[in-house]
Formats: structure tokens, C-alpha cells, sequence
């Protein structure tokens, strides 16, 4: 049984006071990526950042065990799952660069970008 059904809609304009623009973080810590991110939007220095509403990211550690040629031990530790270390690491290298918390990094980014690394989103208002 179906309740209901949703058709998509596509619009050649939206009126919404939000901007959004995504990029693809290479590793876990690509600071670059979320750089680019806020760059195409047009956000620059503390009053662009101040349009920061969210960022989203997907983001899973490494499976080959290291990051930019060096060891991680996410994989390996037995107390905290390694989705969870990699979600804190990128949220933490996220909030470094945005200058505040509000992000959420979501774990499973198999296959959604290179292996470690992960679709970032910039949500702002619009300018």
C-alpha cells in the first residue's frame, strides 16, 4: 500500500534565502575541498563565513589504513568504531575551517567518493 507519492520537480530558478555548493575531499582532512567549497559560493574571509549555515560531509576512514602515506589507526581500535573516528576527524577539520559546529558528518561514504575522502556540502545564506 502507498499513503502517497512524490513527483520530483525541476525549476530552472528556486526562491530560497539559501545557497548551497559541494565539492570531494580527498581524505579525511582535505581542508582544501571545503576551501572550494565556500570559494564557489563566493563566501570569503570572517563575513562570508558568517553566511555559513550547515555543512554536510560523508566521510569513512581509509580502508587501506592510511592517510596521505601515513598509518591511521582507525581500523584498528578496539574501543570506537572506525566510522566514528573518521566522522569526528573530518567534522573537527570541517569546523576548523568554517569557524564554528554546525556540521554533521554522516559515516558509509563507500563508494560516494575516493577511498577516505567524501562528498562535502556548504549551505549559506545567500548574499
Amino acid at each position: 500500500d502507498v499513503d502517497h507519492a512524490a513527483k520530483p520537480v525541476h525549476a530552472a530558478q528556486a526562491s530560497s534565502p539559501y545557497v548551497i555548493a559541494h565539492d570531494v575531499m580527498a581524505d579525511a582532512i582535505d581542508a582544501s575541498a571545503v576551501h572550494r567549497a565556500l570559494e564557489a559560493l563566493g563566501l570569503r574571509g570572517v563575513d562570508g563565513l558568517r553566511r555559513v549555515v550547515n555543512v554536510f560531509a560523508k566521510a569513512e576512514a581509509s580502508p587501506d589504513g592510511q592517510v596521505r602515506g601515513m598509518r591511521h589507526t582507525m581500523l584498528g581500535d578496539s574501543d570506537i568504531n572506525s566510522t566514528r573516528h573518521a566522522r569526528a576527524v573530518t567534522g573537527a577539520v570541517i569546523a576548523s575551517v568554517v569557524g564554528h559546529g554546525m556540521v554533521y558528518v554522516s559515516g558509509g561514504a563507500e563508494h560516494q567518493g575516493p577511498a577516505g575522502g567524501g562528498p562535502v556540502a556548504v549551505i549559506a545564506q545567500a548574499g
